[in-house]
């Protein structure tokens, strides 16, 4: 005959549900199936957190609701996170985010576009000729991937 766990939870801890609960230790949280301890992450790992408490959606330990509840975050943070769970699982809480590349600016383009800056001409001109739009260009020259030279000084004499 099976034996039933009682929701006996180690002192200090906050219950989720009758056998799920965490406690949080020296910047340190802890999460409880009953007694036993099931994972273990910084306060700050955002990551680790979105991946249990989806995977406890998941597996029917919690409800998303009283994921929101005992933890004061939003139901579509949980939703999002339940969702990338069935996806992708644990995995999909740890990849590298995917960046887009330069789509105007590749790196030939800043090639030429340097060369004409070079040569002293105009923002507004260069902008003109490849037609691209004179905001990208000054903030790829704001941002350091483009030199804009020094004007020349001309020395008044009298």
């Amino acid at each position: 005959m099976p034996q039933l766990q009682l929701p006996m939870f180690p002192f200090g801890v906050t219950p989720v549900t009758a056998l799920l609960s965490f406690i949080k230790e020296d910047k340190n949280i802890t999460y409880f199936n009953g007694s036993l301890p099931v994972l273990s992450h910084l306060e700050e790992d955002s990551q680790s957190f979105r991946m249990i408490t989806a995977q406890f959606c998941v597996n029917g330990h919690a409800q998303q609701m009283e994921i929101v509840r005992a933890f004061g975050v939003t139901p579509i943070s949980v939703k999002r996170s339940v969702k990338l769970y069935r996806e992708e699982g644990p995995r999909g809480f740890y990849n590298q985010k995917t960046k887009r590349g330069a789509a105007i600016l590749t790196p030939t383009v800043i090639e030429q576009v340097q060369q004409f800056l070079s040569n002293h001409e105009e923002v507004a001109d260069i902008a003109a000729k490849f037609g691209i739009k004179v905001d990208t260009l000054s903030k790829a020259i704001r941002a350091g991937r483009l030199h804009k030279p020094a004007k020349k000084k001309t020395v008044l004499t009298s």
